[in-house]
């Protein structure tokens, strides 16, 4: 069957990403275009036809995390089941901590704060920024249909996530391994979620 127009790029972009995930995750900073071109059975060039630096390759990866930590906020009926949908936010972004390999562009952007701080925008902008802004989108949404009152949308998702993250982050961040089972992290997001949305429920008239 022939591929369509696009198909073969698409290919190799996430060849790529997944190739840059594991040497950064074996190498770290040290991991260079040539290990990742070998890793993903491309050229050096073509992962700069695709990405034109590194940073943007790093803000590349943080967004494919972004996508997966808030993709039932996209979901049909999402808007109109704000309890599960924020569920499934919190349940995926616990999980990037829980996950040895979903804490390496966190650690990353740790170390290339000082040492690169180009890189360290780019993962910033690209992951926790874009996951905020869109659960802000979300919770405007759910403003404007009347099930919360979050006066700031932006300050909101700012809580969220806290509430999510703040008990694992620093561990995670040190490297402290942690144990928790898909019916642990169900049960904490979940929990998260309520709590939430009675902290913004509407007020009575």
């Amino acid at each position: 069957m022939p591929r369509v127009a696009g198909q073969i790029d698409h290919a190799k972009g996430r060849a790529i990403l997944d190739a840059a995930m594991e040497v950064f995750a074996e190498r770290g900073l040290a991991g260079g275009m040539e290990d990742i071109a070998r890793r993903a059975c491309v050229s050096k060039q073509t992962i700069y036809n695709h990405y034109g630096s590194k940073a943007e390759l790093f803000r590349a990866l943080a967004n494919r995390a972004v996508d997966e930590i808030t993709a039932t906020l996209d979901l049909p009926g999402a808007v109109e089941n704000p309890l599960e949908a924020l569920t499934g936010f919190g349940r995926a972004l616990l999980t990037r901590f829980v996950n040895p390999r979903s804490r390496v562009l966190t650690r990353l952007a740790i170390l290339a704060a000082t040492d690169m701080p180009e890189l360290g925008v780019a993962l910033y902008e690209g992951g926790p920024a874009a996951s905020r802004r869109r659960l802000a989108d979300f919770l405007r949404l759910e403003n404007a249909a009347g099930r919360l009152n979050t006066p700031s949308a932006e300050h909101a998702a700012e809580v969220f996530a806290g509430m999510v993250a703040a008990p694992y982050q620093i561990a995670s961040l040190l490297g402290v391994q942690f144990v928790l089972e898909d019916d642990d992290l169900l049960s904490v997001a979940r929990e998260v979620a309520e709590r939430f949305m009675r902290a913004y429920a509407p007020r009575a008239v």
